[in-house]
């Protein structure tokens, strides 16, 4: 078996491990990243680029070269409830140097971030590698044990980090304890044309038992398309007109397109999960993003709040790790800073969940309003806040760990 050593080993190439090898090869610390995919292509993955992440970028240094890819512009967010629409979030007031949300494809992000890391010495992406298990010495984690394309690697370093999602493997392995918040629904994921001269901004629609987000990206509507949870595999069983009607039903102006979901092939399924860590780290182990708090759909803050996760990371634990003086108590403080963000998110997410979504999936004749988003309609002020909660989080993170210039290959 093959060995490699590195001081931070980081299992996942998603956005938190992406943007955490990143800064922390930027701060001069030697990084192993592994991605199990051969590129980061994947449809319908978290598209959205907040305007704290855009923030980041800006202190990076980066952020015009980056709005150079393609990309879509959010500004406002819209709640259409039967026939009334309501305004719900202004992103233009917005403390920051982009006052909207970008839609972008993940792949180009990840892309991005990875063309950028690779200019550090510092920094190692091995493709086509999947994190198995960890090694240990006693009760301390020294590494990770791996497949990659010429076969089981170990890589040993000090510290490892799992960014591998919501279905970590590393997560599993550390037999650190999940708490389960549970979830009402699941997310059908589908893709209709989008014509010239549309409306362009973001919204969503809900009607008695059907509950839809369409999301402009540019030459096509990408749909979420909200179930109760665990009723995907009877929807199959049917004919793929039933879930025509009920689109047709739901978004009837593009009623016009439906049949170009050609089968339930078409339907690509996110299982919503809500669920934390009670502790995020062990001796040589973190986890962060979704690996330590899997969050729900709503608001599309998950991929927020684990870029945030990184940014936080590299700020408290770059000095330490590139001077090998890392202590348990510097993953601590990772999670003591990290914690309230996602347990508040959570919270937020979770009343939606029960008190708004819920209703609206079992709802028969009437979906009723709820009453925030009459007062949002009546007082455009108010509409600053859910854009602040959705666009900067509970606590934004600023890039504070250093740009060590002599780590830049030449």
């Amino acid at each position: 078996m093959r060995s490699l050593d590195t001081t931070c080993c980081i299992v996942g190439g998603g956005p938190a491990g992406m943007m955490l090898g990143y800064l922390l090869a930027r701060a001069g610390v030697d990084i192993v990243v592994l991605e199990k995919h051969a590129d980061f292509f994947r449809d319908f993955r978290g598209d959205t680029i907040h305007p704290s992440t855009l923030e980041n970028f800006h202190e990076l240094g980066l952020l015009d070269e980056f709005l150079k890819l393609p990309h879509q512009e959010l500004t406002h967010i819209e709640a259409q409830i039967g026939d009334e629409t309501f305004p719900a979030a202004d992103f233009t007031h917005l403390p920051t140097r982009c006052k909207f949300v970008a839609f972008m494809p993940q792949w180009d992000f990840l892309d991005f971030v990875a063309e950028q890391a690779r200019k550090r010495k510092t920094f190692r992406l091995l493709m086509e590698t999947e994190g198995l298990d960890l090694l240990r010495d006693g009760e301390r984690v020294t590494g990770v044990r791996a497949r990659g394309p010429d076969g089981e690697v170990e890589i040993k370093a000090p510290l490892t980090v799992a960014a591998d999602g919501r279905h970590s493997t590393i997560r599993a392995a550390s037999g650190l304890q999940v708490m389960d918040f549970g979830a009402p629904m699941d997310v059908l994921w589908l893709r209709l044309s989008k014509r010239p001269g549309e409306k362009s901004e973001s919204f969503g629609r809900a009607i008695p038992g059907r509950l839809i987000i369409l999301i402009d990206r540019g030459d096509y509507w990408q749909c979420a398309f909200v179930i109760a949870k665990g009723t995907f595999d009877e929807m199959r069983k049917r004919d793929i007109g039933e879930l025509h009607a009920e689109l047709a039903r739901a978004i009837p102006g593009l009623s016009d397109r439906i049949g170009e979901i050609k089968s339930w092939d078409d339907a690509k399924l996110l299982t919503v999960a809500v669920d934390r860590l009670k502790q995020w780290h062990l001796p040589g182990l973190l986890c962060i993003g979704d690996a330590a708090h899997a969050m729900s759909p709503v608001g599309g803050i998950g991929i927020n709040l684990a870029i945030q996760d990184a940014v936080a990371t590299a700020n408290i634990l770059a000095s330490s790790l590139r001077k090998g003086r890392l202590r348990d108590q510097d993953l601590a403080a990772v999670q003591k800073r990290r914690e309230r963000p996602a347990r508040v998110t959570q919270d937020v997410q979770l009343f939606i969940q029960r008190r708004l979504i819920r209703a609206i999936l079992k709802a028969k004749r009437r979906v009723p309003v709820p009453f925030p988003l009459k007062v949002l309609r009546a007082i455009p002020y108010l509409r600053r806040f859910p854009a602040r909660f959705v666009g900067l989080g509970v606590q934004p993170e600023h890039v504070r760990s250093r740009d060590d210039r002599a780590t830049l290959r030449r």
